[in-house]
């Protein structure tokens, strides 16, 4: 049926502008494409390497992950961040490589 369409669009849609509020910040941006590039990475390899505070980077590792766009694996006392899916690094170099920019 029509609606029930609709309806599950809706969702599906709503989840877009929700994945993408959650990464509209350039360090967001960053992070996320130093994941794409790396598999996984720590939060002291993310801080160094952006040059910015390592609490600065881990709020924004620990927002990224509650919205589910990022997940964690533990190897002893180390922590390794993982984008859950390729796809939000997708969108983001489409909007890199877009008119736009």
């Amino acid at each position: 049926m029509v609606t029930e369409k609709i309806v599950d669009d809706e969702k599906r849609i709503d989840r877009a502008a929700y994945v993408l509020k959650a990464v509209a910040h350039p360090l967001r941006i960053k992070i996320i494409h130093m994941l794409n590039e790396n598999e996984e990475l720590n939060v002291s390899a993310i801080y160094k390497n952006l040059n910015a505070e390592q609490s600065l980077i881990s709020h924004h590792l620990i927002n990224m992950r509650d919205k589910g766009i990022l997940d964690i694996r533990r190897s002893g006392k180390n922590i390794y961040y993982f984008l859950i899916d390729k796809a939000v690094a997708n969108i983001i170099h489409c909007i890199y490589e877009s008119k736009l920019m």
